[in-house]
């Protein structure tokens, strides 16, 4: 299964570049993990329209929003690996400022939140990667999550 986060803001910080990286890497070949960045739009139906259309047939899109379902990580690494089996990759939805559009939200069908907190942006990429990669290494008997 791949995982894919469609973000929308380009020329983040380095710092949420580099983080990002090192998680998607540490991901591996088992579960790999991308980002595709789009600019900002004209507004958060413009933005909802372009990441709609970045989808790929084969992707079961998932959105994130902070009214979405929350997980502990072990749960995360439940419905990661119930995702898994049903055999569709994953992508990860992340609006511009002004969150995903009600229509994005429809189509997505799974919402989760990372936090009750609203997160910036570039933050949310990161603390999302890093989760996918705890979920990964719970699944994969790694010891990096301690509970």
């Amino acid at each position: 299964m791949r995982l894919r986060v469609l973000a929308i803001g380009t020329r983040m910080p380095a710092w949420v570049d580099t983080a990002f990286d090192d998680y998607a890497r540490r991901m591996g070949a088992a579960m790999p993990l991308t980002l595709t960045e789009l600019a900002s739009g004209r507004g958060r139906d413009d933005e909802g329209r372009r990441l709609l259309a970045a989808l790929t047939a084969r992707e079961r899109p998932v959105a994130l929003d902070e009214r979405g379902t929350m997980h502990t990580s072990a749960g995360l690494a439940e419905w990661l690996e119930a995702q898994r089996r049903v055999g569709k990759d994953l992508c990860f939805l992340i609006g511009g400022a002004d969150g995903l559009p009600p229509e994005v939200l429809a189509r997505c069908g799974t919402t989760l939140s990372l936090s009750r907190l609203t997160l910036p942006h570039a933050l949310a990429r990161v603390v999302l990667a890093e989760q996918l990669y705890r979920a990964a290494s719970i699944l994969a008997g790694h010891p990096y999550h301690r509970a």
